[in-house]
Parts: C-alpha cells; structure tokens; sequence
C-alpha cells in the first residue's frame, strides 16, 4: 500500500496535474467570489474538458475548483456582504462590519487562514480515518438525520439578538418560504396558489443573494458614502497565525463540526457554518459581540466550510454517495474517466484515490498564496465609486441567479427576498435565523417523514435510538440554557 500511496502522490506533483490543479483552484475562486456562481456550476462548466484528460490530472482539476470555489466566497462575503457560495453565508455577520470599520484586510486575511487551517487539517484527517468514520456516518438514519436538523434549528435562539421573538419570527419564516412549491416524498403542491412556476420553489441561493446582497444594495443606494467600503492602507493588511490566539478552541471545533457534517451525505457546507457559527456564539464569553466584527466568527464560518471539503469526500470515496451537490458532479467526472467510486475503488485504484487526497492537500496551499495576493486587489476595486460598482454587482446577481435554472422565476425571487431582507433588517429582526430555517426546513421534513413510514408512523425511535436522543438532548440545551442565561442575568440586576 505504501508503494501505491508513494505512485499517487508522485503522479500528482508532476507538471500537467498541478498546472491543472493551479487552474483549477485560481478559477474556482473566481466562481466563489461571484455571487451565484458556486463551485458545483464552475466544476460543471469545466467537466467536458476533462474527456480527453488522464483520470489524475481530470480529478486535480475539479477538486482544484471546489476547494477555491468554497474558499473564493469569502471575497464577496466580507467586502459586499454579498455570500458567493451558501457555505460563506455566516462569513457575511463579522466579516463584512469589520471591513466597514475600515479593516477589510484584516478581516479577510483572518478569513484566508481560517479557510486554510480548515482545510488542510482536514485534508490529512482524510487519509486516515476516511474508511472508519464512512461506516459511522452510514449507520444514521432517518430520525438521527430529523434530530440532526431540530438540534441545528434550536440554535435559532443562540442566532437571536435582543428579542428571541423576533428571532423565532424571522425563523418561522424561512421554513414557511422553504414550504413552498413540491412537498418532498408525496410531491404535493403547497402554497404555489395555482402558479406553475412556484411549484418548484425557491432556490437556495436566490434566497441567499437576494436577502443578503440584494438587500444591501438597497441600503448602499440610500447611504450618503461614495464607497462601499472606507478607504484603507493596503500595507501589512495580512494578520498572521496569531490571530488565532485565544480562539484555538473555536477553531479545532468549528473544523471538527464542518468535518462532521462534511460526511453526511446531503447536509452541505451551509448547515455546516451556521452550526458551527452558532455553537461558536452559544460558547463565546462574548456573545454580544457576534455580528459586530469579532473575529471568532469569522474563525468558526470559515475553517467550517472548508473542513466539509474532505468531510464530503469521505462518502463520496469510500461508498460512492455524494455528500453534498458538488461531489455529485464529481462521481460524473470519476465515472467518465471509467472509475467506480465505492470499496473496491480502495482495492482496484489505490493510487487514484492517493492521488485524490494529494490535490485535496495541495489544493489548500495553491489557496492560501493566491488568497494572500489577491487581497489588495480585492481591496483596491472596492475604491471604484458605488456609483459605478453597485449596477455592475447587481447584475452579477441577476446574472448568476438566472444562470442556476435559467429561469426569470429566480431572478423575480432575488428582488423579493431583496426587499423582504431590508424591510426585515430596517425592523430589527436578525436575518440569520430565516436562512436557517430555509437550509433546514427540507431535512427535517423529509427525514420526518421517510422515518415514521419506516416506523409504521410510531415516533418512539425518536428517543429510542441513541444518536437520535442526543441531538434532541443538545436541541433541548441549546434553547434551556440562554433562557437560563438570560434569567440570571435579569436576577442580578434586580439585586443589584
């Protein structure tokens, strides 16, 4: 084995694979920096170039995009408060107040490292417990899947600043609009009234771009400022690794959580960084500084959303079942080059799939030093005045809207939640827990629902089965503690 491991690490680091895994890695960036432009439709944009390619350099290639495609949506996140990928919708809370405070080098070189450290512990992690934490991850069903998505949805509270009603209202609302159009297993149409282009909902991202981007755009026209972002000196904006110092926990478990939920196939990189965003406020001695520029949640969006990078790889390998959208298109592009990703892919092609966590390791450091050079870049377009830049950005959104289904339904959906974010916004309901609600809506219901036909309708397993009652047990804490919390502090208030 060490000989094949040896094979595909050499194959890898000669010319033609790592020109394609630079290509790769540089346009994936790109594809995550523009809003709607995610690194699952860069990898489909480039898969037929991949036919007449060797399966090692075709798999440099498009792990190349996918790692700079999650990473790339930290540029438009922290500079636009405009998320590029789902995976940087929670990047978009501190990293983009503390670049309007004038540190946007600060904020994305932090944001850079993050992605970095989480990706790369990751990506060795992969090499050794890819096939043992594979079998785990299969072993949930249903109703671990169900409590999963409640436990995820109870930090809806930890989400909520000042008025936890709001907080719930603003949630409530994301699984009303992630309701409508084809109810999943019976495909029943809901609230579409008569429409038949609502029976096939509303995208994920058009929602995303639309509440976040579309929103801010609108308080960007009404602001007085020429820029978007203040003038800064773009001399010695990268921080360093000592910006993680006192923040070493939040990191090793925002990777751990993005890791986590990398493996389970079908959960994504979004759900990923708002747990691990939520988990890193619910932990924090500072919670109130959430949402104003910390750094923490900067730490904890992006080492998460990178550290589901080899997390979705794991299923994908070790069983063929795709983790995530972006790994789907991946098993098209192992199988045009005549590979059956599975078991016997650890038996038949060792070297390829040695190979595979090479790109996957060097991808991360390909990243990393394109993302420390493009930071002043990143910085200095932002010194074109709003006047010019903001109809450009706005019909990047439109663009990359309409380019998911092509579809005007989509594009009319960005305005919508447009003006549903700032009307939200300009009444001081946070906007985090309507995505959240959004993300999580489907996985709670369908798991529901495949679980109690499973179960001829009896919710006992809920409680039953071990790994189910803990996240319902984590869910229940995540809502009793703040509300304890919060008590507390009432009472000695009152003494005082």
């Amino acid at each position: 084995m060490s000989h094949l491991a040896l094979s595909g690490i050499l194959s890898t680091l000669k010319f033609f694979p790592m020109a394609m895994l630079t290509l790769g890695t540089f346009s994936g960036i790109v594809f995550g920096a523009i809003p709607g432009m995610t690194a699952s439709m860069g990898i489909v944009l480039f898969l037929p170039f991949t036919f007449k390619m060797d399966p090692i350099s075709s798999i440099a290639l498009l792990i190349g995009i996918f790692t700079g495609g999650i990473s790339g949506g930290l540029v438009s996140a922290t500079l636009l408060r405009m998320p590029g990928t789902p995976s940087s919708v929670t990047t978009c809370f501190d990293a983009y107040p503390m670049a309007q405070k004038g540190e946007p080098g600060k904020a994305l070189g932090i944001g850079i490292l993050s992605s970095f450290v989480g990706g790369i512990t990751t990506a060795v992690a992969l090499v050794f417990i890819a096939p043992p934490v594979a079998n785990l991850a299969i072993k949930m069903g249903n109703f671990e899947y169900f409590s999963l998505g409640v436990f995820a949805l109870s930090i809806v509270i930890a989400l909520s600043k000042g008025s936890m009603v709001k907080g719930l209202i603003s949630g409530g609302l994301g699984l009303l609009f992630a309701m409508i159009g084809s109810a999943p297993v019976d495909m029943a149409q809901r609230f579409t009234f008569g429409m038949n282009s609502m029976a096939g909902g509303f995208n994920l991202l058009s929602v995303l771009i639309g509440i976040f981007a579309i929103s801010q755009i609108i308080s960007d026209v009404a602001s007085e400022s020429d820029f978007l972002v203040p003038k800064v000196d773009t001399k010695n904006v990268f921080p360093g690794f000592s910006v993680f110092v006192g923040d070493g926990i939040n990191l090793v478990r925002s990777t751990l959580i993005g890791f986590f939920i990398g493996i389970l196939p079908g959960i994504g990189g979004a759900t990923a960084n708002v747990v691990a965003y939520a988990e890193a406020k619910a932990r924090s001695k500072t919670p109130e500084l959430f949402g104003t520029g910390t750094k923490s949640g900067i730490i904890a969006s992006e080492s998460s959303n990178n550290a589901t990078i080899a997390g979705a790889l794991i299923p994908m390998l070790t069983m063929g079942i795709p983790g995530d959208a972006v790994t789907a298109v991946l098993i098209g592009g192992l199988m045009i080059q005549g590979l059956q990703p599975g078991p016997l892919l650890f038996k038949a092609n060792a070297d390829f799939v040695y190979s595979v966590f090479t790109s996957v390791f060097l991808a991360n450091w390909i990243m990393l030093a394109m993302m420390i050079f493009g930071i002043r870049i990143f910085i200095k377009t932002l010194s074109i005045r709003k006047t010019y830049l903001l109809p450009l950005i706005a019909l990047m959104c439109v663009v990359g809207s309409f380019a998911l289904n092509n579809r005007m339904f989509d594009v009319w959906s960005l305005f919508f939640f447009g003006v549903v974010g700032y009307v939200l916004e300009k009444s001081s309901f946070p906007l985090t827990p309507i995505i959240l609600g959004f993300v999580l809506e489907s996985l709670i219901e369908t798991n529901l629902r495949q679980g109690l036909m499973s179960s001829s309708g009896s919710f006992l397993p809920l409680v039953s089965r071990p790994v189910s009652l803990l996240f319902l047990l984590l869910a229940a804490g995540s809502i009793v503690l703040p509300l304890l919390r919060q008590l507390y502090g009432r009472r000695q208030a009152f003494q005082k």
